[in-house]
């Protein structure tokens, strides 16, 4: 599999250099498995005075992006054949585990536009695949969202992670939450690992941690649990093709 190839478009770029030295997502880099560019609209600003911002039309308080240097600076970017563009946005659908997952698959190539200021030139949204939001709040900037999605994309990519299964038995790869996870000494100030653990009964072992991720979703993420239990209770699609 090629290296993934992440395009980011930010007024601060040097936010992201951290990345390449982060743990196993630093060793992904190093090996090859991901690449990333980073581009300044700055660069691109058509006065002497590289100016990326103007006050909005209408009036209101601060000051807005222009779109000038952000198409100028996605334009100069190369294109892969499968590339997707993502623009950091509160407004944008929740992030999932599925996108992570989607995104580390499907494509070549994820172009990150970050947002700054009041906000951004509404005509960049005509940039953009997919807008994406973290959660139901606002920063400064849509550098810190980026580099939790580049974060999720590049560990999940072939050759990140060492064993593969790791990813699939982690929380929200199938909805329910993660199930507890003991290591020695068997007992820790008053604090016992389950004896189902050291039981060697792989059969009850599997069947305890299936328990203990129903009862920790439905405790801590009802929603969760709800659209699991749904998911349960559809038919599996021999079922369907059969009554067809």
């Amino acid at each position: 599999m090629s290296a993934l190839r992440l395009d980011v478009v930010s007024l601060v770029p040097e936010a992201f250099e951290p990345l390449l030295g982060l743990g196993v997502i630093g060793r992904a880099f190093a090996a090859g498995i991901a690449e990333l560019h980073l581009h300044n609209p700055r660069d691109f600003a058509l006065d002497r005075y590289r100016k990326v911002d103007d006050v909005p039309y209408g009036g209101g308080a601060g000051m807005v992006l222009k779109p000038e240097p952000v198409y100028a600076a996605v334009e100069a970017i190369p294109v892969l054949p499968r590339r997707r563009v993502l623009l950091m946005s509160p407004q944008g659908q929740p992030l999932q585990q599925a996108d992570l997952r989607r995104w580390a698959t499907a494509y070549d190539q994820l172009l990150f536009l970050c947002g700054h200021y009041e906000g951004f030139d509404e005509r960049i949204r005509a940039l953009a695949d997919e807008e994406v939001s973290i959660g139901d709040f606002v920063l400064t900037g849509g550098e810190l969202p980026a580099a939790v999605i580049i974060n999720g994309v590049v560990r999940l990519r072939p050759g990140t992670v060492g064993r593969q299964v790791c990813l699939e038995e982690e929380s929200h790869s199938a909805l329910l939450l993660e199930h507890p996870h003991y290591t020695r000494p068997a007992s820790f100030r008053g604090l016992e690992v389950p004896a189902v653990l050291r039981s060697g009964d792989h059969g009850a072992i599997a069947r305890w941690r299936l328990q203990q991720q129903q009862q920790r979703t439905a405790e801590r993420r009802p929603d969760l649990y709800a659209r699991w239990q749904e998911l349960q209770a559809q038919p599996p699609c021999d079922s369907l093709r059969d009554r067809r």
